[in-house]
């Protein structure tokens, strides 16, 4: 599904990312993993149409990233950095509506809303705004947001951020299903424990010269 071959980023003479190849299919679940400033999340950018490649290529389903076309957003949910919240809306509330937003009635929606919320151990907190919340659950709360709506590929950047043990399993055990389900998992990670419990393939990126 994705197809990265020696892709490369640089911004006025500074590498980004040094040329990296990668390929991922259906239902895998792939780390990036490297030392701070390798282009983890250079990478995840490239994958999801945020950022071009100076060199190379990249592609989703067999087409160049494209961020505005709404088929390719409704392929792919991505998680780079937290998401936007309105203030006021309650955590279900925001769900839920993006739940409507990608077509499903207010009912399903409200249903699939509360469902990956109590997933990610969030029950009680569904009619708390996004100013309540604690430094991991806004973690959690974006996380929520990114994977309410149906995509074949989730992309994350470092998922673990601010989450102890067991909210870290919680989100461990939502990306289990979403794999077993048939969908693609692409996250970058400085934790050896998401990648031993996903049983995540490893793609090892090195600093651009």
């Amino acid at each position: 599904m994705i197809d990265v071959t020696r892709a490369e980023v640089s911004i006025d003479g500074v590498g980004l990312l040094a040329p990296t190849s990668m390929s991922v299919g259906r239902g895998e679940i792939v780390a990036l993993r490297g030392p701070n400033g390798a282009g983890k999340t250079t990478a995840l950018r490239l994958i999801v149409g945020q950022t071009t490649p100076s060199a190379g290529t990249v592609t989703v389903s067999g087409r160049a990233p494209r961020p505005r076309d709404h088929d390719f957003r409704a392929q792919v949910a991505a998680m780079i950095g937290l998401p936007p919240f309105a203030r006021d809306l309650t955590l279900l509330e925001q769900a839920t509506l993006i739940g409507i937003t990608w077509g499903l009635p207010t009912d399903a929606a409200r249903s699939d809303a509360g469902e990956v919320l109590d997933e990610l151990g969030m029950s009680r907190l569904v009619d708390r705004f996004p100013h309540e919340l604690s430094s991991g659950q806004t973690q959690l709360a974006g996380l929520a947001l990114t994977l309410v709506r149906p995509a074949d590929i989730v992309v994350l950047d470092e998922p673990e951020q601010r989450l102890d043990d067991e909210r870290l399993g919680r989100v461990i055990s939502v990306l289990r299903q979403r794999a077993d389900a048939g969908g693609t998992v692409v996250f970058a990670t400085h934790s050896d424990r998401l990648v031993a419990d996903l049983g995540a393939r490893t793609v090892l990126l090195q600093e651009a010269a």
